[in-house]
């Protein structure tokens, strides 16, 4: 039984620390876009690879879930 616990709380942990991670990516992404904007009026990126583009599409949606349910999680413990 504490075997599988501390399985749990690992993955949870793991889970944490990457939903994290893409979030913080996608803060420090938009705080790039917006400094661009705000230096050439305009922002453009392209990514030919597609294995990188499908990755960080997969990410994109691994961080909305994540974040949807770190914001749900936050308003059922203000109530």
């Amino acid at each position: 039984m504490k075997a599988t616990a501390k399985i749990n709380r690992r993955i949870l942990i793991l889970i944490h620390s990457l939903g994290l991670s893409c979030l913080g990516g996608a803060i420090f992404l938009q705080i790039l876009v917006f400094m661009d904007i705000l230096q050439h009026g305009y922002f453009m990126a392209v990514e030919n690879n597609p294995v990188i583009l499908t990755f960080e599409i997969v990410l994109t949606f691994f961080a909305l879930i994540y974040f949807i349910y770190m914001y749900q999680r936050f308003i059922r413990s203000i109530k």
